[in-house]
């Protein structure tokens, strides 16, 4: 019997893939425990649809990346820290200090675990990577000045 996958399930298949397994398999776990569907014309046409969304769905979201990456690598973020000789740092700038700054200043909320950065010891300019999608990173500019 052909079966479309709705879970992926361990040696047998992925969710989505369409595989022919044993009846009794079939009907007694698979489709009764929800893991797999008939592979009926109907039910082949709707998984075609509902990959073609996904695939939609993900062009759009590396567009709004893209965009966004567009904007960050145009942006400088100015922070302010109390420092001592030589430009080091008092404590240290962490990636939650740049987000919550890039937040007010412009707008722009990143989840700061998107940044992969080590915590900022120095003054001057530091370039930060941030992850926007697996296909995407910005380059963020981080401007630390001394605290007055």
């Amino acid at each position: 019997m052909k079966v479309i996958f709705l879970k992926d399930v361990k040696g047998k298949g992925k969710k989505g893939e369409i595989k022919n397994v044993a009846d009794g398999y079939a009907n007694n776990f698979l489709i009764k425990n929800g893991h797999a569907v008939e592979a009926t014309p109907g039910n082949i046409k709707s998984l075609e649809a509902q990959k073609k969304k996904e695939q939609h769905i993900a062009a759009e979201e590396l567009a709004e990346a893209k965009k966004l990456k567009e904007k960050l690598d145009a942006l400088t973020v100015e922070l302010k820290a109390k420092s001592g000789a030589g430009g080091r740092l008092f404590g240290s700038i962490t990636s939650k200090q740049i987000s919550d700054a890039l937040h007010k200043s412009h707008g722009i909320k990143i989840d700061k675990r998107k940044m992969e950065m080590d915590a900022i010891r120095a003054l001057g300019y530091t370039k930060v990577p941030v992850k926007l999608h697996t296909e995407v990173t910005a380059t963020l500019n981080v401007h630390v000045t001394e605290e007055q």
